[in-house]
């Protein structure tokens, strides 16, 4: 993650999908402490959005199953939560702002 340097290098990190190019990332968290999961619970992220997986990220999970429905341009949104939508300039990525300021700043 960006700014975190090696801190937060985990080589292993299962079903990883880069929502911005700055950093921002869903990906499966096999990590957390069993008794105490902080899925829809806890402010525990770098920034990123972790799911339920298991290490390897084989088995039937919740990381698993939206890694598999998922297509390049899929919008996310995530619920409930105190942080600010993506800007659009995060990363210069389409996906991240709707078609008609898209195309307000081309030459089309």
């Amino acid at each position: 993650t960006v700014g975190f340097g090696g801190e937060y290098d985990i080589p292993d990190v299962p079903h990883a999908m880069r929502l911005s190019s700055s950093g921002t990332f869903i990906h499966g968290n096999y990590w957390y402490l069993p008794g105490n999961p902080p899925f829809g619970r806890q402010g525990t992220s770098h920034g990123c959005v972790g799911l339920r997986d298991v290490q390897g990220g084989q088995g039937d999970t919740p990381s698993k199953w939206f890694y598999d429905q998922s297509l390049i341009g899929d919008l996310v949104v995530v619920k409930n939560s105190p942080d600010d939508t993506i800007a659009p300039d995060n990363g210069l990525n389409g996906w991240n702002m709707g078609w008609s300021e898209w195309v307000a700043g081309s030459a089309v």
